[in-house]
């Protein structure tokens, strides 16, 4: 019970348009500990030096320090935080499933669509990540991450002999879509993805959708494509709506 006791910390990039942050993995977090009644401060990274050094989201808990999403759902589990104990083996399994395929097929199109599409990266990116960290940061960390990206993302979709960035586009966005049609498909008439209330991958898929979802972006057929699909755009705003207004007594 001690562990239950420890005051939890969580660092990650901070919020606009609408959303707690505008960052995937702090998005998954941050709706998996609402989810699963984690007590948590969020310390965002903003305006800090930690803008080029730090991997976020990271979590803090007593001695604890845990990164990657995935690794700190299980730390808030082992900590009865969890939001999928009613799940059954299928479930669990379909859960896993669904995962793998958001990392696989929509994360490359996602980093895409902010970090090398040209005109996104010039009129919302870059200006954001920039006008949130410090001078000399400024200049330095959204390139950096802009690099980062790219690497992921040949590194992800580049086998031979696809190599190029934009060889590897055509494929990249055609996988993200049908993966947008797969979660409508499985999430059909209802709120969340197994029944009434969300689990950790309703958190995953909230994390997913909601910057796309949600951001100004001059061009994106993938966000076209997203809206066109309105019971995930619902998605979306019932769990901005039901764990994040700040009129709710959970936020």
């Amino acid at each position: 019970m001690t562990n239950m006791a420890a005051a939890m910390e969580l660092k990650c990039w901070g919020g606009d348009w609408g959303l707690p942050s505008v960052h995937t993995d702090s998005l998954i977090v941050l709706a998996y500990t609402k989810f699963s009644g984690a007590k948590v401060t969020v310390s965002p990274i903003d305006w800090t030096w930690k803008t080029l050094t730090a991997t976020v989201p990271e979590l803090l808990c007593g001695d604890s320090t845990v990164q990657e999403p995935t690794q700190i759902l299980n730390f808030l589990r082992k900590q009865r935080f969890n939001a999928d104990y009613e799940l059954t083996a299928r479930q669990g399994a379909d859960t896993m499933a669904y995962i793998a395929l958001l990392e696989e097929k929509l994360r490359p199109a996602l980093l895409h669509t902010f970090w090398v599409d040209a005109e996104n990266y010039a009129s919302l990116t870059r200006p954001w990540f920039a006008s949130r960290s410090p001078f000399p940061l400024n200049l330095l960390v959204p390139c950096c991450h802009a690099k980062n990206a790219l690497s992921r993302i040949l590194l992800m979709k580049g086998e031979a002999p696809l190599h190029r960035i934009s060889e590897v586009e055509v494929k990249i966005y055609s996988d993200a879509k049908e993966c947008l049609n797969l979660l409508s498909y499985r999430l059909g008439t209802e709120n969340f993805f197994f029944g009434n209330m969300p689990t950790s991958l309703d958190a995953f898929v909230f994390g997913f959708l909601a910057p796309l979802c949600k951001a100004s972006l001059p061009s994106s057929p993938l966000q076209s494509h997203l809206r066109q699909l309105e019971n995930l755009t619902h998605f979306c705003d019932t769990v901005l709506a039901a764990y994040f207004s700040s009129d709710h007594p959970y936020g």
